[in-house]
Parts: C-alpha cells; structure tokens; sequence
C-alpha cells in the first residue's frame, strides 16, 4: 500500500471528516489541537467555486495550524470539477483535494452530486480524471458503498477511482439508499483494503475512541476518519490516538474542562464569523452536544438553545457550575431528576 500523497503526524492518521455545518475552519482548529492529524472542509460546490460565489469562497479560508487540510468538492460535470480543483489549487493552496462521491443528501444527488455519481462509475471516473488534470495537488475522494443495495460494489468503485489517479480513498460503507440507517459494514472497509494499492481511510458509526481502535484492528485501514463521533467531545481524537498507540487513553475532561473548551471554541466561532448573533445562533449546536450526558442536561440544553450572543453561554455554565458545586445536582447516581443520563468515561457520547 502506497503511504498517504500528502504529510500526515502519525503512520496511522486520524481524520475530521468533512461535515457540513459542522467542519468549518474554528471546529477544524480545535480538532487539530486535540489530536486529528489531517482535516477537511465542508463539502463546497463546484459550480459555487467556479462562479466564485461570495458564500462559498469564503468557506474554503483556513489558517495555517489546519493543515494539513483538503478542500473537497461536489459536482457531477467534470469540467467545472476541474474548474473548481484549479481555482482552489492556484488561490489558496491546500495540502490536496478531495472529491465528494459520499453525499446522500437530496438536494446534491438530484443533481448527479455526492453519492450520486455512483449510478454511472463512467462518470466517477471522468471526474476523478478532470480533477487529476486540472491541479498539481494530491487527489483523493470519499465514497459510499454504491447508490443502492442492487448497486452495492465499494471494491469496483475504488478501483475505478484508483485507476483514474486518486492517492487515497475514504470509504463510509453504506449505500446511498440507507442514509444513515443501519450499521456500516465495516468487513466493506476490508475488501478495498485488500483489493487497492492506495491508502484506505476508514469511515462510519465511530462514536468512541474505543470504535475508532477497533475499525483499525478490525480492518487494517490507513487512516481512520470521525465524524459525528467528533461532536461535542474533540478529545475524542487524542483518545483514539492513545489507543492506537497502545497506551492508556486520557481521561474525558471533567465538567469545568468541558465548559472552558466548548468557551475557546465560541470565542474561535466569535472571531471568524462577521455577524456575532447569527454564529451564536449557529453555534446552539455545539452547546447541546457539548453538555450531552450532564446531570440535568435537557434542562441545560433548553437554555443553550435560546442564546443569541456568546456572553450568554459564559453566564449560562457559570450558573450551572455554581449549582454543580453546591451539589444540587447528584452526580454520583448516574442519573437524575430529569431522567439524563450521566455518562463521563472515556469516549461517552
């Protein structure tokens, strides 16, 4: 197997998957000081980079800690894929480019995007070639299983992808058709390691670090990438790192920790955003994954949700750490008043 065509901190890399609404340029930051070697933007349009639309070219800023980091980007006509790679290439120069075949979002695959493209793998492979032609930088992709179960090939879509000149391919093993339902089927993640030269990056229901261990061993993958396992808990990836490693992973960061990193986060958000209500609205997200598993965190999570400035969420934990304090919540029962769940330990959420 080929290594990685671009600089990763560890043999073993552990990737922030490209998340929309989610994976922007302050949760990026943040994931990297907690232990993800290599992250990604959101998935951005072709025809939006292309256009140079004012939204989307905003959303392809990085600072430098990022990298290394890829842009990835969704399209189904192979020109404006290349359009778009050559754009991103030439203004602002990230460590590689990543094409979206993953997608089963509606609005993208009506348009042939995302997992879209999967229907005609002709088409995949003039993309990835259009791409590959169009810039200088590294070329990999992320893909599903197939469009549908009648569809469901993942070893012929990497090799068709490997054979137009992508250096790396993530594999998230469910079909469009699921969506999200079911498990992923992770002996998927094997065959195209068995089956491709290229680096296989493993993806799908990883929501410990316990999970991202056992798809390593289970599969023999290059690379293991979170997503939703990322949310609210970013220590999530040097807990994984530790037991990749093979040592004792760090202990989850107890409530005052949790508080003071989901604060640096906002204050990440406050400075990159130009409108500071519409990001604390957008930002009510994070907060209630942050606070996942807190004695009475529905309560909580009803007040984070109502915030509409940062300054809010500073009073907001400082109330509740004052109550946590004075011990009118109980901890150590594991549950309480409202019915939530306390779960701590390592990897919880």
């Amino acid at each position: 197997m080929r290594p990685f065509p671009y600089p990763t901190d560890h043999a073993v890399p552990l990737f922030l998957a490209p998340m929309a609404g989610v994976s922007e340029s302050p949760f990026r930051r943040l994931c990297r000081r907690h232990g993800a070697d290599v992250v990604i933007t959101e998935f951005l349009s072709a025809e939006g980079i292309r256009r140079e639309n004012e939204a989307t070219l905003a959303k392809l800023r990085f600072g430098s800690d990022e990298r290394p980091i890829g842009v990835q980007i969704f399209g189904s006509e192979p020109a404006a894929m290349a359009d778009a790679a050559a754009l991103v290439t030439d203004v602002f120069h990230p460590d590689f480019v990543d094409i979206n075949f993953g997608c089963p979002v509606k609005k993208v695959v009506k348009r042939n995007g995302g997992s879209g493209c999967l229907k005609d793998l002709s088409l995949v492979e003039d993309v990835v070639r259009a791409v590959v032609r169009a810039t200088s930088l590294p070329v990999t992709c992320k893909i599903r299983s197939g469009w549908s179960e009648e569809m469901r090939d993942p070893v012929a879509i990497g090799l068709r992808c490997q054979d137009a000149g992508v250096g790396a391919i993530a594999l998230h093993p469910r079909t469009r058709a699921q969506m999200y339902t079911g498990a992923a089927r992770w002996d998927e993640i094997a065959m195209l390691v068995d089956a491709l030269d290229i680096s296989v990056i493993g993806n799908g229901d990883i929501k410990t670090p316990a999970d991202a261990h056992r798809m390593w061993l289970e599969t023999r993958c290059a690379g293991v990438m979170i997503a939703r396992g990322s949310f609210g808990q970013p220590w999530v990836f040097n807990q994984a790192r530790a037991l990749i490693d093979g040592h004792e992973p760090p202990a989850t960061p107890p409530v005052a920790e949790r508080f003071a990193i989901a604060l640096g986060h906002a204050r990440m958000v406050q400075a990159y955003e130009p409108d500071p209500i519409g990001a604390a609205i957008e930002f009510r997200k994070h907060l209630g994954w942050y606070v996942r598993g807190l004695p009475h965190s529905s309560e909580l999570r009803k007040k984070l949700h109502q915030v509409n400035s940062f300054a809010e969420v500073e009073g907001i934990f400082s109330d509740y750490l004052v109550d946590l304090e004075r011990g009118l919540f109980d901890p150590a029962a594991g549950r309480t008043a409202d019915g939530d769940s306390l779960v701590l330990e390592v990897g919880s959420g």
